[in-house]
């Protein structure tokens, strides 16, 4: 007899281990298959000398009590389980440019982000306090922003532009690069990103910052924990190469590169929409569905650096440092030159828990355009399925983590001292590992001229064929789990996600 689930979630990035347990707490049979060695999308860590490093989720917002995203931990009952840290409360993100030694401070906490700027920028005192209203306006006019309210979209909200925003805001140039200042966090082509966007993505920070102690990849398995608790089932190394249409031409099971069939109801794909639509066949799809998608631009890569630091050599420092060359490179920082690279970069420390006080290791972030490393595209290497890409590729890799470490030196002048060893990733490691269209960092981009365009209902064409994700709608931790609440609530129905949210609330407010 041929297995059959109610749900088959197909990559297990956060949308869609979320989507999963939502629906396995509501009592469907649900199954997820994944194609790597390790689960949870942009979620994973990796281990080097006994050290954990990130690869995409370097800080959390939002996970104080009462706040969103600690609320919907709450409800996929991770959160009592999360081990997290505090950032420093007076300034989570720094932001630094070229040779200026100010270090501009983000802090957590309305009243306090603007009194912390308003030091260094004190006739802006108002125009701060504008920014954080504004912030909170938007967001509050996002679907499940609060877990349940508002329906749909607000269309005027859509198409208010980040630059244009921050423009009419304030004309003090050094403050509106400073307000722009992490718009790493969305890879911000600052002229075109619509404000939701930033609202969106600054919003959970000023609320609270937090780092995960053990990493990013503590949230995947807390949430597979849960899972297996309710009943699914979830495999690793099962890359899904074919969908099953039975001869009613409906949906009815996916094949996976190991030759084994899962059978389901319901399909949700959390994968890229590209090779969601590739595996459909073409053919099943309406032409102007799939050239709206094609015509998309994947949001840029990077090229990440992890510094090994020798014992008690470094001090640590508990927020995250954005630095431009220049004030003006925040307005389109994936643009950069080569010959400069890297123009811009985020830093982040890791404490040793052996020296407190002191770093363990360090990461350093930039963007990288997929053609700086073309040539090898053809080559895949991941832990489930290893391959060299050879000598010319480990020489381009040395070369760029020599020219980051050159820049970091500028702003820490003995960090070389300090530094046992490294360790990189390419925009092909990001393709790899996570799936995503040319390494992309955050999906795809989005125009405050046209933002439908980029926006994708949860609900396909196919009947039984839903969506979920970084390529649908929101990115981030926040912004994915939204979207998976949002997937289920297709499923299931929105008055059912809306009672269960409307239940938690009113729990919490009893605590209180």
């Amino acid at each position: 007899m041929k297995k059959t689930f109610d749900i088959l979630v197909i990559g297990s990035g956060l949308g869609g281990l979320v989507s999963a347990l939502v629906l396995a707490k509501e009592g469907l049979k649900v199954c997820v298959l994944e194609k790597n060695n390790q689960y949870g999308g942009n979620l994973q860590t990796f281990s080097r000398d006994k050290l954990i490093f990130d690869t995409g989720v370097h800080y959390l917002g939002g996970l104080s009590k009462g706040q969103n995203l600690h609320q919907y931990f709450s409800y996929l009952e991770i959160m009592e389980e999360l081990q997290l840290h505090k950032m420093d409360e007076n300034g989570y993100d720094k932001i630094t440019f070229g040779n200026d030694e100010t270090e501009y401070p983000h802090a957590q906490g309305y009243g306090n982000f603007v009194e912390k700027l308003s030091k260094y920028f004190p006739e802006e005192k108002d125009n701060l306090e504008d920014y954080c209203e504004e912030i909170q306006r938007v967001c509050s006019q996002f679907p499940r922003y609060n877990l349940v309210g508002k329906d749909n979209y607000n269309e005027e909200i859509l198409h208010l532009n980040t630059k244009r925003f921050i423009e009419s805001l304030t004309s003090n140039k050094k403050l509106q690069s400073v307000l722009l200042g992490s718009n790493f966090l969305y890879a911000g082509d600052s002229e075109n990103v619509p404000f939701y966007v930033h609202a969106l993505t600054v919003n959970s920070y000023i609320q609270s910052a937090y780092k995960c102690i053990k990493g990013g990849s503590q949230i995947s398995k807390l949430l597979i924990r849960r899972l297996r608790e309710y009943g699914a089932e979830v495999h690793k190394h099962a890359e899904v190469s074919e969908f099953i249409f039975n001869e009613n031409n409906i949906l009815s099971g996916v094949k996976t590169s190991g030759g084994k069939e899962y059978f389901a109801k319901k399909f949700i794909s959390n994968i890229e929409i590209r090779t969601t639509l590739k595996l459909l066949g073409e053919e099943r799809l309406k032409k102007s569905f799939l050239n709206r998608i094609v015509s998309w631009e994947p949001v840029p890569s990077c090229f990440s650096v992890y510094l090994v630091m020798k014992p008690q050599s470094f001090q640590n420092f508990n927020y995250n440092i954005y630095h431009f060359a220049t004030e003006e490179m925040v307005w389109n920082a994936h643009r950069y030159q080569k010959e400069k690279w890297p123009e811009t970069y985020m830093l982040s420390s890791t404490e040793s828990k052996h020296n407190p006080g002191f770093a363990e290791s360090l990461t350093a972030i930039s963007y990288m355009d997929f053609q700086e490393v073309e040539e090898w595209k053809e080559t895949f290497n991941t832990v489930a399925d290893e391959h060299e890409r050879g000598e010319l590729y480990e020489k381009f890799k040395l070369e760029k983590a020599e020219k980051m470490i050159e820049a970091l030196e500028k702003k820490f002048p003995d960090l070389r001292k300090s530094v046992k060893r490294f360790y990189t990733s390419s925009p092909l490691s990001y393709r790899d590992y996570i799936g995503s269209f040319n390494g992309n960092m955050y999906g795809y981009m989005k125009s405050s001229e046209n933002p439908l365009k980029t926006m994708v209902s949860p609900r396909t064409k196919i009947d039984n064929l839903f969506l979920t994700g970084q390529s649908v709608n929101m990115h981030g931790i926040l912004g994915c789990t939204i979207g998976a609440f949002n997937t289920c609530a297709e499923i299931l129905g929105k008055e059912l996600i809306d009672e269960r949210l409307t239940q938690l609330i009113n729990k919490n407010k009893g605590e209180k």
